[in-house]
């Protein structure tokens, strides 16, 4: 069962605002979204960062049908989603 905060994890600023849009377009009850950059342990190359669109756990939990739609949409953006 999914609860919580979730995080989207992408490797790039612009897969990351893609993903965020296109959630915000099916479902706006999700937003505010928040984008971070999140640089990886012991990495100092700008490039090797990575971006995650956090989501808050929207009114009336996480159902099925939703955790489905967002994993297979950031699966299409070559990321993944992890509890935070």
């Amino acid at each position: 069962m999914t609860t919580g905060r979730q995080l989207l994890v992408l490797a790039d600023r612009d897969e990351a605002e893609a993903v965020a849009e296109a959630l915000l377009e099916q479902w706006p009850a999700l937003g505010p979204l928040e984008l971070v950059r999140d640089a990886l342990a012991g990495e100092d190359d700008a490039e090797d960062a990575q971006w995650l669109v956090v989501l808050e756990e929207p009114v009336g939990g996480w159902q099925a049908e939703l955790v489905a739609a967002v994993d297979a949409l950031v699966a299409e953006h070559e990321g993944w989603r992890e509890e935070g």
